[in-house]
């Protein structure tokens, strides 16, 4: 780790991570195969269960034991000095489900959905393929998770620390992007979409400034995309939009409340997103009505669709007319 920056100690540590959680799949897939398929219970419970909980298990006191060491070298990349309350204790992590329950009746779920499978009428291997993917995905995220607990009680033990930045760790989606960077509390997290692998990055109080580029800024993580990459991710009107100086974050967030209604003498798509008393949309609109007399502050209300930027690029009859409403709707400043 030495000579390492902090950003590499964060995708450093994903990335061991990722292969304990891999390493703990493999073995319950080669667990699985043992099962009877005459008596899945039965044979569930007399060797592969107990063994998949071992596994698990495993995996989780692996992921939980990295936490301090992770930790205490991200203060020392930072120039700080450690000011260490208490040590975390990684069996605390390890032999139980993220959710309290215990791992032997998390791990039978893949049974229990083989089993209706089967008795729904699906093929036996279709029935145990689906419970494998089933075992695989609560196997693996349980290795995970007990590493990402312990890393904030690690946290909460090394004073130094005083919270987490977003770390996008490629390739990610929209969504992931435009909240690289974000700082969080020390004692609150981020949430997650199923499957995403974005690395809290432990700070200092001083050192979490330093972070605005590469991973941690989602404007330069979009100019490191190609061009495929860029319209991939984020739609190729969404991408043109961008490029032309839109803002990331409006663009993406607009497609949360997308919806479609009529407008302009065409059907059109909008979103809702920006729209609310507090949106951005809302108060450059209520500022652009008050500034032509057509309603005072009080009196506004907010009767134009905030349309998406594929919108503006069809309605929009040339470049400068694209840029005025990409300005109008919110996207470019």
């Amino acid at each position: 780790m030495v000579g390492q920056t902090a950003r590499d100690l964060a995708l450093a540590f994903q990335l061991a991570q990722a292969r304990r959680s891999r390493l703990a799949a493999n073995r319950i897939q080669e667990l699985w195969a043992q099962l009877d398929r005459r008596d899945l219970s039965r044979s569930y419970r007399a060797w592969v269960g107990p063994q998949m909980v071992r596994v698990v298990t495993a995996g989780q006191l692996a992921s939980a034991e990295a936490a301090d060491s992770y930790v205490d070298a991200v203060v020392a990349a930072d120039g700080e000095t450690s000011d260490r309350a208490g040590r975390t204790r990684a069996q605390a992590f390890a032999g139980i489900a993220a959710d309290g329950r215990s791992l032997e009746d998390l791990l039978y779920l893949p049974i229990i959905t083989s089993k209706r499978r089967i008795a729904s009428g699906m093929s036996v291997d279709e029935a145990l393929m689906s419970g494998l993917y089933q075992a695989l995905r609560l196997g693996s995220s349980e290795v995970t998770q007990a590493g990402r607990g312990a890393v904030g009680s690690s946290m909460v033990g090394q004073r130094t620390i005083q919270g987490y930045v977003r770390v996008v760790n490629p390739p990610a989606c929209a969504r992931c992007i435009v909240l690289a960077g974000k700082e969080y509390g020390w004692n609150k997290g981020f949430q997650r979409h199923p499957h995403c692998d974005c690395v809290h990055l432990p700070t200092t109080l001083v050192a979490r400034h330093k972070y605005r580029n590469g991973f941690l800024n989602p404007q330069a993580y979009f100019s490191g995309l190609s061009r495929a990459e860029q319209d991939r991710v984020f739609t190729a009107a969404g991408a043109r939009a961008i490029r032309e100086g839109a803002d990331i974050s409006q663009v993406v967030n607009a497609r949360r409340g997308m919806y479609t209604t009529t407008a302009y003498g065409r059907t059109v798509q909008a979103t809702r997103e920006g729209t609310t008393r507090r949106g951005n949309f809302y108060r450059l609109e209520r500022n652009r009505a008050v500034a032509a007399r057509q309603t005072s502050q009080a009196g506004f209300r907010l009767r134009t669709p905030r349309l998406l930027p594929e919108e503006i690029y069809k309605l929009a009859e040339s470049r400068d007319d694209a840029i005025r409403l990409l300005r109008r709707f919110g996207y470019l400043t």
